[in-house]
């Protein structure tokens, strides 16, 4: 009789790998700020969501063809709503209680979004629903910004329907940057408002989107985050207080076997360096005037001034100055 408890999986090694000194953008749902954030522990050139978290795949291409199109937002396009200006492509972190400095925060999004775009090393996506809210039946929505809900259509998109998007956006960015590579995973924060049912249905069509798009474009490629936690680590204690939200301990987890699956052996390396240049600038010493610290935070000093040398484009300074 088994023993085991859980069933664990590592997923195959992805066909191409992320390496040291590539630059990573990443656009989706809340799950992408946990991979953005330690890929910046690591440093990784990378940039996330410049309209703000997005969780639905049409909400995410139209934001792609803004960057694409170097699209400028116009004072007219924008509405205000308790006091505060705001668009319905982007979240509500860009809005702001002046007009022109709303356009202006959203315009500096594009330009950057498109900037970092053009000479991107990878593009990561993380689906989070495929459901799409509809002001007044008109508008696709990436952000509700508070209003009434009264006023929003809720349809959800079909697999093929995002494989249409998908496409279109797929060889728009391809005109512009064709060595790029794409990775897709889909988020396993549950949209539990949408109800427990329709989280599920919603879910299901994303995978089978997924799937098709990885079956119609080989280049692209599938890490399966959303598996990790509903099937590998499979338990509430892995989940935030509200139950949704993986925690950091899911998150971690689903970090590591990306790295496993998805990172070079040398950056990897460099990556163990750096965790150790991490956890040292976190030691708080017991006597930092003893001759036994001063030989510490030397010996970390010549390790970050070894990989200034060797990686000249990697941002070490603040490191630098706290050994230093």
């Amino acid at each position: 009789m088994s023993s085991l408890f859980r069933l664990e999986f590592d997923p195959r090694p992805l066909d191409q790998k992320i390496n040291i000194g590539d630059r990573i953008m990443l656009m989706g749902s809340c799950f992408t700020e946990h991979i953005y954030e330690r890929l910046q522990a690591f440093k990784f050139q990378s940039l996330q969501n410049p309209h703000g978290v997005l969780f639905n795949p049409m909400s995410i291409f139209t934001a792609l063809h803004h960057y694409v199109d170097q699209k400028h937002i116009a004072d007219d396009e924008l509405f205000e709503e308790q006091g505060v200006w705001r668009n319905w492509y982007f979240h509500s972190s860009l809005s702001r209680a002046d007009r022109k400095m709303t356009s202006d925060a959203m315009n500096h999004a594009i330009i950057k979004g498109s900037a970092f775009l053009k000479t991107a090393d990878w593009l990561i996506l993380t689906l989070g629903s495929s459901f799409v809210y509809h002001f007044e039946d008109r508008i696709p929505v990436s952000n509700c910004h508070k209003v009434s809900m009264t006023k929003f259509k809720k349809r959800m998109m079909s697999p093929d329907n995002i494989v249409e998007q998908f496409e279109a956006i797929y060889r728009k960015i391809h005109s512009i940057n064709p060595g790029l590579k794409w990775m897709v995973t889909i988020s396993p924060v549950r949209h539990l408002r949408d109800g427990f049912v329709e989280n599920n249905r919603s879910k299901a069509v994303l995978v089978h989107a997924v799937d098709k798009i990885c079956s119609s474009f080989p280049e692209v490629q599938y890490f399966p985050s959303y598996e990790l936690i509903i099937d590998d680590l499979r338990d509430y204690r892995f989940y935030a207080e509200d139950m949704v939200h993986p925690n950091y301990l899911a998150t971690k987890y689903v970090w590591e076997k990306l790295v496993q699956s998805g990172f070079e052996g040398r950056a990897k390396e460099v990556m163990k360096e750096l965790d150790q240049i991490n956890a040292a600038r976190q030691h708080t010493p017991l006597h930092p005037d003893s001759e036994e610290h001063r030989k510490f935070k030397l010996k970390f000093k010549t390790l970050v001034e070894d990989l200034m040398v060797r990686f000249p484009d990697m941002d070490l300074s603040k490191e630098l100055q706290y050994f230093s």
